[in-house]
């Protein structure tokens, strides 16, 4: 149990942005011609420039394949999550497997609306009806609560409002073949919170600080190829058993742009909404 909880509470917090946030959005290197990311020009663009454009030359590849692992770890206790899969680079919507613990999880997520389709002992803990094998989780009501909820779009687009200060450039590295440039990039929890004023002030008390390093790979066609986030959490007060520090590093990696990517939901009559039953899971055990 304790397991699941770092799992959770690690991974809802590198994914707090919204997933709308992946569609769209303007940087200052719009209308530019497409090349290389550190291609020269009459006017060379900056390396902030190279990081905001990354997220808008990333999506114009419409579809990628991608991989997503996370590892967690509270009070000697880690899990570990991967997945792989394709993801509509524009709308945000992936479909791919995570594996865990020996237990693999099919994932969908469509319109911001994440479906699993859970194994047997999830079933019964949630006490789903027979013959519902999709569990269906809206991530905008569980508001950090409920667990393992992974979006990999979300993580996508928190670098569009960095300055020249908040980006260095590491070096050259080769990342599935191909060419990139490593950038270190410090991410305002303002931007993991969504605006939220009141979820960026818990962020920035449970971080320890109003500022997260972001590591980037991006190509020389300007796209971002691997990107990894490390997160330090501090415990709430008052949580009582998950008064615990918890650590954290995700990272997602993007390969085969222009990819097929159809993602599809799950059959209504196969599906049901757990949504509440997750919120009220994580409470009975924040006060067990």
């Amino acid at each position: 149990m304790a397991a699941k909880r770092v799992l959770g509470v690690a991974t809802v917090l590198v994914l707090t942005a919204g997933v709308a946030a992946c569609s769209g959005g303007d940087d200052s290197t719009e209308g530019k011609p497409k090349g290389r990311a550190k291609a020269a020009s009459a006017s060379p663009a900056s390396e902030s420039q190279v990081v905001r454009s990354a997220h808008r030359k990333t999506t114009a590849a419409d579809t990628a394949k991608m991989t997503l692992a996370t590892e967690a770890t509270a009070a000697g206790k880690s899990v570990t999550v991967r997945g792989a899969g394709v993801m509509d680079l524009e709308d945000g919507d992936s479909s791919m497997t995570l594996t865990s613990a020996g237990q693999k999880i099919e994932q969908r997520v469509l319109d911001g609306v994440v479906y699993q389709k859970a194994p047997a002992e999830q079933r019964a803990q949630l006490k789903m009806p027979e013959g519902k094998t999709w569990m269906k989780i809206d991530p905008a009501r569980l508001n950090g609560a409920g667990g393992q909820v992974n979006d990999p779009a979300e993580a996508f687009a928190y670098t569009k409002g960095v300055t020249n200060g908040d980006v260095t450039e590491v070096g050259a590295e080769t990342i599935d073949g191909a060419r990139t440039t490593h950038y270190r990039v410090k991410v305002d929890v303002r931007d993991l919170a969504g605006g939220d004023r009141a979820k960026a002030d818990q962020l920035r008390e449970r971080l320890g600080t109003s500022t997260l390093p972001l590591e980037m790979w991006i190509d020389d066609e300007g796209r971002l190829r691997q990107q990894t986030i490390k997160l330090t959490l501090r415990p709430e007060a008052g949580e009582g058993q998950k008064d615990q520090t918890v650590t954290s590093a995700t990272t997602l990696r993007f390969s085969d742009f222009g990819t097929e990517a159809d993602v599809e939901a799950p059959a209504a009559g196969d599906t049901v909404d757990v949504t509440k039953k997750l919120m009220d899971a994580s409470k009975a055990q924040g006060t067990a």
